[in-house]
């Protein structure tokens, strides 16, 4: 008995959002084969269709097609939507293609990792389950992108040092361990508190700072790193 309720502790539920049967079908085949530490269900049409469905939603993690019935980027209106709930569920956008455009656009409106057509799909599993454990999936080429992205814009708060100031101490202390690469449960550790108490942290510095997802705080404190007291 003991080890079927650890089996099931460790079972990931993932919200597969596709535009359409034989992908959501696709999709869901990588997460079988035998194994029992994924349960997988499916919601399929286009983006505002799928919004309304959202309200029951207890996944673990979303994999998120990027093009649905209403568009190419139609999916990144439902992670937005996810993103947006009290309930901010880690998801996966699945992509046809990697541009600039697509993958700032992704990572800006919420994404934990991007998954590409083009990749084998034995190693969706090991995405999911690392975008689960609170770790970004991005391939070097995303990160290109990301870098560039930084580069050649200039966004005003990045450079607003009053937005520092904004700030306890301990929401610095949050921001500069998540701009170190830490993950909830590491900053949790690390400051002695539960990680219930770090993402209440961190819901109040994206709000304090204007900032939407992990990936601006990350961008933004690395811009003021000279200025978080030691």
């Amino acid at each position: 008995m003991a080890q079927s309720l650890r089996g099931v502790q460790c079972s990931i539920r993932v919200l597969v959002v596709a535009g359409d049967n034989m992908t959501a079908e696709l999709l869901t085949s990588a997460f079988y084969h035998g194994r029992k530490d994924f349960v997988p269900t499916t919601l399929v049409g286009s983006s505002h269709a799928i919004i309304g469905k959202l309200g029951s939603n207890q996944s673990d993690v979303a994999l998120i097609s990027a093009e649905l019935q209403d568009g190419p980027l139609a999916g990144l209106n439902v992670l937005q939507n996810l993103q947006n709930c009290q309930r901010r569920t880690p998801a996966v956008i699945l992509m046809q293609t990697a541009t600039p455009e697509s993958v700032v656009s992704a990572f800006r409106a919420g994404a934990r990792g991007l998954f590409y057509r083009s990749h084998s799909l034995k190693a969706l599993s090991k995405c999911i389950r690392v975008v689960h454990d609170g770790q970004i999936w991005a391939s070097n080429e995303d990160i290109e992108h990301l870098i560039s992205a930084v580069v050649h814009t200039k966004p005003s708060r990045f450079h607003d040092s009053k937005g520092m100031q904004l700030l306890t101490r301990r929401e610095e202390d949050v921001a500069r361990l998540v701009a170190d690469g830490l993950q909830n449960c590491e900053i949790a550790h690390q400051l002695n508190v539960t990680e219930h108490s770090i993402r209440n942290y961190l819901y109040r510095i994206l709000d304090k700072l204007e900032l939407s997802t992990r990936i601006d705080l990350i961008l933004y404190a690395v811009s003021q790193r000279e200025r978080f007291r030691a």
